[in-house]
């Protein structure tokens, strides 16, 4: 049907956030990316690259980024983001 969303998403396509949800990274399913920290809903965003278990992030800004996921954990910068 035309218009309609693809429902075959990546698997870490979705909210991922930290233990006491203060990070929150929501990454959409056309490869862009919102991060949430605390009250500010749109800290950064950009674009990300998932390629097997590994994910690059380029913000709008031009920060660079990387993680990895491992047992349906991503570990970002020192944090440790699980799906919401």
């Amino acid at each position: 049907m035309a218009g309609q969303m693809n429902q075959e998403l990546h698997p870490y396509v979705g909210m991922w956030v930290t233990e006491d949800q203060h990070i929150r990274h929501q990454l959409l399913p056309n490869n862009r990316y919102i991060e949430a920290r605390g009250t500010k809903e749109k800290a950064y965003q950009g674009r990300y690259q998932i390629t097997g278990n590994y994910i690059e992030y380029w913000d709008d800004t031009g920060f660079t980024a990387d993680g990895e996921f491992i047992n349906n954990v991503l570990y970002h910068a020192g944090m440790v983001l699980r799906p919401l």
